[in-house]
């Protein structure tokens, strides 16, 4: 028997996405110029960066105009009011402050926690110009997916699109899941005997996190590699999309 192998591979060649831009299928067109075509099981990992870009999702702070909240904030913390609308626009509750440092934690209007609502200016063409999180990430992937299914003629293929997010209780950022299509974001161990033979009771792997973080490795922030896939994961197929990853407010012990 083999050894477990998963090979993680960038896609290059993707051009700079506009509105309206069909990138699914750009991004099939550049995996087999590259000689490196999807095949069946492959998982497509894309940023969410480009997707926004596609959906139109980017916008100047010159067009926001602030409202007196985001003023109040702007003048404790010393962030541009326009962007603070913004994040509050983009948000359904600040979960923390910390004004002497500038950092607003939000939960978005998704589910996600993390700074900002995940509004970024980074690799965002324009003076004063930045990316929203895409309106409905699921939908994004599923549609990302359809192409690439309709351009390679079969169904078997996962799409994760990932954002950069900071963690609680560690230093440093890591890539998450923020829209599935086609995968199941979670494998569930419970009721599985591990490798003493006791039963697991606990332990639900956020499969698509993982495969999330693993990804950034070939893509990076500043490398103009927007997608990757991920090859050898044995994935389950499901339309549950990126909510079984969310935990509920009431499950919340720190809030």
């Amino acid at each position: 028997m083999y050894p477990p192998k998963l090979e993680i591979t960038g896609i290059v060649g993707i051009p700079e996405i506009d509105e309206g831009d069909p990138l699914g299928i750009m991004i099939f067109q550049a995996a087999a110029h590259q000689g490196y075509p999807i095949k069946p099981g492959d998982i497509i990992v894309v940023t969410q960066k480009v997707v926004s870009k596609g959906e139109g999702r980017t916008v100047s702070l010159s067009t926001i105009e602030p409202s007196p909240k985001a003023k109040e904030i702007s003048i404790a913390s010393g962030k541009d009011s326009r962007l603070i609308e913004l994040i509050l626009s983009e948000s359904r509750e600040i979960i923390r402050r910390d004004d002497s440092r500038g950092i607003i934690i939000t939960e978005t209007r998704h589910g996600f926690i993390c700074a900002n609502a995940g509004i970024d200016s980074s690799n965002v063409p324009g003076i004063d110009t930045v990316s929203l999180l895409p309106l409905d990430p699921d939908a994004s992937a599923n549609t990302i997916l359809a192409n690439i299914q309709r351009e390679a003629g079969f169904d078997q293929i996962g799409v994760i699109i990932t954002d950069t997010f900071g963690r609680a209780w560690r230093k440093g950022q890591v890539n998450f899941a923020i829209g599935v299509g086609g995968i199941d974001p979670l494998v569930d161990y419970r009721g599985q005997l591990d490798t003493t033979d006791e039963k697991l009771s606990a332990t639900v792997i956020a499969v698509a996190d993982e495969i999330a973080a693993v990804s950034e490795l070939v893509m990076g922030k500043t490398d103009a590699v927007p997608a990757a896939i991920v090859r050898g994961y044995p994935f389950k197929a499901t339309g549950a999309g990126v909510s079984p990853l969310l935990r509920d407010k009431t499950e919340d012990l720190f809030r």
